[in-house]
């Protein structure tokens, strides 16, 4: 009889519709509950509830983390690291990235690399340099600060393809008139395949996404007649080695800066970053071979002419084309003491040589940016060395 019972209720049962198992709700960002930026206590608690892998890659003056959040494989064939609000009155980027990283997929053939809060002693006090009032956007050739040591650090160790840097920019008018502005490295020294995936990546990848969501674009740093569209003057942008947009191409990586207006409303600012996003994923996913391909051939040992000036749209000085480049460059015990940890941020090596001291040979994977840090030319080496012209 009991037995009889069981299968009947097991009969009943198998013919009545059970309800579907819920998906846990997505974790929200305080910007998108209250339309307040989101807060340092509740960017932690936002992480936390993402369950993505969060590691910690440096310090503030402050005592404040800063963090890099991955999605995806540690072993993906691509590698894009997007680096947020690194001036910390442009917060709009930040709430973009912590909305952007839940969405990403886990698992698939590109490792998407965060740095949410690139300046968290700014972002709290609302600054665009950090605690020491530096801007962490000048200092990524010379190191001085904790938040570019850290981002150094993550471009060393991870090898990223692409380095796309969310910024905002104040008001301009009646000049800077457009909703979304974008920039490649202009810097003479990237290699040419990063400059020109680079320079697609922002024209079009990153304009078509915006502007089909119905905003305006246009390259950074041009001033254009609000009347006539024509360019006016150029008043940034340019190749300077110590951005991180010319930082990141010198390191081999596919750089884009974009910056939205801060004129708009705060949620139309957040969208239009998201759109640029949308981009960046875009070109990603239908250039993996030629990113890959533009990757390996700046990495690989190269010879040819250093630029100390000039730029992609500004012919540099005669004075400023060294060529050949130099053998390498030759410090003391001493002098290599000083900028010994900054020289392996950047991924440099040297040799020693006899009676002690050492050469920092050009010929090596860091290239591009070894002129950059130790010739007296440079515009703002990290140390002055004595230059061996031929090996």
């Amino acid at each position: 009889m009991r037995g009889l019972l069981i299968a009947l209720l097991t009969a009943v049962s198998s013919l009545v519709a059970l309800p579907a198992a819920q998906a846990a709700p997505q974790p929200r960002t305080g910007f998108e509950l209250t339309g307040e930026w989101t807060t340092e206590a509740g960017e932690q608690a936002y992480l936390r509830a993402t369950g993505l892998p969060v590691s910690e890659i440096g310090t503030t003056a402050q005592g404040r983390p800063i963090q890099l959040v991955r999605v995806g494989s540690r072993t993906a064939r691509t590698v894009v690291l997007f680096i947020c609000s690194q001036h910390g009155d442009e917060p709009a980027g930040r709430e973009a990235c912590l909305i952007r990283m839940r969405s990403l997929p886990r698992t698939s053939s590109v490792t998407y690399l965060f740095v949410p809060n690139a300046n968290p002693d700014g972002r709290a006090a609302d600054t665009r340099g950090n605690s020491d009032g530096i801007d962490v956007n000048r200092d990524h050739l010379l190191l001085r600060t904790a938040e570019a040591r850290a981002m150094a650090s993550v471009i060393r160790d991870w090898k990223p393809d692409v380095i796309h840097d969310l910024h905002e920019f104040g008001p301009s008018a009646p000049y800077y008139v457009k909703d979304v502005l974008w920039l490649w490295p202009r810097n003479l020294n990237v290699a040419d395949g990063v400059h020109d995936l680079s320079e697609t990546l922002s024209r079009s990848y990153v304009r078509p996404s915006v502007e089909a969501a119905g905003r305006t674009s246009g390259v950074y740093g041009i001033h254009v007649d609000p009347v006539t569209g024509e360019p006016v003057r150029q008043v940034a942008g340019d190749g300077q080695e110590r951005i991180l947009r010319n930082t990141g191409g010198l390191k081999h990586g596919m750089g884009l800066l974009v910056e939205t207006n801060a004129d708009n409303t705060p949620a139309f600012r957040v969208e239009s970053h998201l759109k640029a996003l949308d981009g960046t994923q875009s070109f990603v996913a239908g250039n993996g071979s030629a990113i890959e391909a533009a990757n390996a051939a700046s990495r690989a040992v190269r010879t040819g002419p250093v630029y100390f000036g000039g730029a992609d749209n500004q012919p540099p000085a005669p004075e400023d084309v060294v060529s050949p480049q130099p053998c390498g460059y030759v410090l003391t015990a001493a002098e290599f003491l000083t900028v010994r940890d900054r020289l392996a941020l950047h991924g440099v090596t040297s040799q020693y040589l006899r009676g002690g001291d050492r050469i920092v040979p050009v010929r090596q994977e860091a290239r591009p940016i070894i002129p950059l840090l130790l010739d007296p030319r440079a515009d703002e080496p990290l140390f002055k060395a004595r230059v061996v012209a031929q090996c």
